[in-house]
């Protein structure tokens, strides 16, 4: 189906690899001008001139930095100021117990995944109200609905990020723009890959078993594709997504078990 945003601009965080790339892909595919950010240069690149092969009617732009400082979020707003869509992303806090983690790690963790996004809410929220428009898509994490307890810094973060879109996104939406969560539980990334070598190393065992016998474990009998998570976050920046907003979608193949 036609979402209805080609010629729309976008800005995706984190979008070298992953989640983050995913999406910048399916956006991309529906016409999308995207300007990418990560803090490889390479693997930025390499995913920047894949899009452009692809769709050579439309505008790529890659920013190389780190979108939790204040540095790498000037570079990206000066490179698209005017956005209608953003996706917003950064990688999680890595896992362990609370008990060793000292309150610098906690302003990193709140830093990254829940004040970068506000900040990047702020500069261009207003812009999209005022043009009745907008599109705005936090990538969290299932931890949201289900906490994971190796994950305690995600867990918090990317809570609070949640509870204040709660609010903001019921204000925005009478001038058009949405903000949403996608809730992603295990797909086939770097991330997952890395929290599985803890379990490896104190099982004595390697990294591809553990996640062998997790993807055994849901009830899809596998992890998600990266592309399934891109397609859903097109959707919700699609035209004839402005009734959802405030909500989170989680994408997780049947792990949680709850109903709401």
């Amino acid at each position: 189906m036609d979402l209805g945003i080609k010629g729309r601009r976008a800005i995706v965080c984190a979008s070298s690899k992953g989640l983050g790339r995913a999406c910048a892909i399916a956006l991309a595919n529906e016409g999308v001008h995207v300007t990418l950010t990560a803090r490889g240069a390479e693997a930025l690149k390499q995913t920047a001139d894949e899009i452009r092969k692809g769709h050579p009617g439309i505008t790529v732009t890659e920013i190389v930095g780190d979108i939790t400082t204040a540095a790498g979020r000037e570079a990206v707003l000066t490179a698209c100021p005017d956005p209608d869509i953003l996706i917003n992303n950064a990688g999680g806090p890595p896992p362990g117990d609370f008990r060793n983690w000292t309150r610098d790690d906690w302003i990193k963790a709140i830093d990254a995944n829940m004040l970068t996004p506000i900040e990047l809410i702020k500069a261009t929220v207003d812009g999209m109200m005022a043009r009745k428009f907008g599109r705005i898509v936090n990538i969290t994490s299932a931890a949201v609905k289900a906490p994971i307890e190796i994950l305690g810094l995600s867990n918090g973060a990317r809570a609070g990020l949640t509870g204040f879109v709660a609010g903001l996104s019921r204000k925005t939406v009478i001038n058009n723009v949405t903000i949403n969560g996608l809730l992603p539980g295990p797909f086939e990334t770097d991330r997952l890959r890395g929290t599985a070598k803890p379990e490896a190393e104190k099982r004595g065992i390697s990294a591809e078993q553990v996640l062998a016998e997790r993807a055994k474990l849901n009830p899809a009998g596998r992890f998600g594709h990266p592309d399934e998570f891109g397609y859903a976050c097109a959707f919700l920046c699609g035209a004839k997504a402005g009734f959802i907003t405030g909500q989170n979608l989680l994408l997780d193949g049947g792990a949680f078990p709850g109903t709401l």
